[in-house]
């Protein structure tokens, strides 16, 4: 062998101490980016993980609101054979209306989203169509909203309304009576006055309740639930 071979082969022997820290740093290197390939994973792991905990607990929250808050939640309170909650308002005129007024007869409470809207003022003017009926069967009338009693006064007087108008602003009848919780317009939810209506025996039980109604030909099917009372 030459020189010059024996000289190029020595450069590097395979057990060289030059070879062995090459060699020793490749490992090295492709340990760190192993470890670091292995770690990467578990820190989505674990973000991912704890976002998905706090989604669930969001949902539930938001489903436990809901459930709270929807229609189904605020009618509980109130079922047909239960005692009339009491109630004292003002009403349009400025006097005060209480449940104890109307000891000893029957009572119609119809209560309704917003003076002077469509729906609304057709089913006063219908419940105002049949006030004599009404006065026949031994049974008195209420409208209840929650609007103040200015506006209250200005629909009565707009469409010559003749039954009494309760103002409700803080909505505590309106809780009471299960006419308050959530509704959807246009595809959006919000809270609000759920159109109910309910009729109390002269004994001051509720003996009939009607939810969602629908306004034409309601004052009708109510009156005749009056006389059969």
């Amino acid at each position: 062998m030459s020189k010059k071979s024996r000289k190029k082969s020595s450069k590097a022997p395979s057990g060289s101490p030059t070879a062995k820290k090459k060699s020793a740093k490749t490992r090295a290197s492709t340990q760190t980016r192993s470890a670091k390939t292995q770690r990467t994973p578990a820190r989505k792991s674990t973000a991912t993980i704890a976002k998905a905990g706090s989604h669930k607990a969001a949902s539930k929250q938001l489903k436990s609101f809901k459930s709270a808050s929807s229609p189904a939640a605020a009618m509980s309170g109130l079922a047909e054979g239960q005692k009339a909650p009491a109630f004292r308002l003002p009403r349009d005129g400025g006097d005060v209306v209480t449940l104890a007024d109307y000891a000893g007869q029957k009572l119609v409470l119809f209560f309704y989203p917003r003076a002077d809207t469509p729906g609304c003022t057709k089913e006063a003017i219908d419940f105002t169509r049949l006030a004599d009926a009404f006065a026949a069967a031994g049974t008195a009338v209420l409208g209840i909203s929650a609007d103040p009693v200015k506006a209250q006064e200005k629909f009565r007087d707009k469409h010559k309304l003749g039954v009494p108008l309760i103002s409700d602003e803080t909505h505590e009848m309106l809780e009471a009576y299960g006419a308050w919780g959530e509704k959807s317009m246009y595809g959006k939810s919000f809270v609000g006055i759920l159109r109910t209506t309910v009729l109390v025996g002269a004994d001051g039980k509720v003996a009939r309740i009607w939810r969602n109604v629908r306004v034409d030909g309601h004052a009708d099917e109510v009156l005749e639930a009056a006389r059969s009372l």
